[in-house]
């Protein structure tokens, strides 16, 4: 009996060595996959999972916007802190704080999110209220958003009311007044 008892013995431990190397090289394989599949990651879907969190955008041209991310939507999104409302052109962030480590992948996201920047542009359009249009160069235009275009957005400024077309690549935020 007692050779049967080594010979489990054996048995027992080369099992035990080939499951420690099996979970070694699939540590390593999940470790790669993982990484392989983060750069499906994209920077909206890392915010569309922290709507609702207070975040911190810095943003081209308009500096540091805090707040609570209320709504992400393609190429834009709203941020709304000390009583006021800002419409942020995603191409404008340079660097975010306060992101959840998750992300939500665009396939889940509502119809309504996907909605473009002319949309948010838009209704303040219709709402008609003053606003601070920041452009990425660091200029900042005080009025009106008249109308909204494919790629632009159109403003009334000034005291003698001048019209004045904004691409939206040169936009970076709009801001409540």
């Amino acid at each position: 009996m007692a050779w049967e008892e080594e010979l489990f013995a054996v048995l027992d431990d080369l099992e035990q060595q080939a499951e420690a190397l099996y979970d070694a090289e699939r540590g390593l394989e999940l470790a790669d996959r993982s990484r392989s599949e983060y750069q499906q990651v994209t920077f909206a879907s890392r915010l569309m999972a922290s709507v609702g969190l207070e975040v911190v955008l810095d943003v081209r041209g308009a500096g540091a916007v805090v707040g609570m991310l209320g709504r992400v939507g393609t190429g834009w999104c709203l941020v709304s802190g000390s009583g006021q409302d800002w419409i942020v052109a995603l191409g404008a962030v340079t660097a975010v704080r306060g992101a959840s480590e998750r992300s939500v992948p665009e396939v889940a996201w509502s119809p309504v999110t996907r909605l473009g920047l002319g949309s948010a542009l838009r209704r303040l359009a219709d709402a008609g209220e003053r606003c601070l249009l920041h452009l990425a160069d660091g200029r900042v235009l005080d009025g009106t958003v008249l109308r909204v275009g494919a790629d632009f957005v159109e403003a009334r400024t000034g005291e003698r009311g001048r019209t004045v077309l904004v691409p939206y690549d040169a936009l970076a935020a709009v801001q409540s007044r």
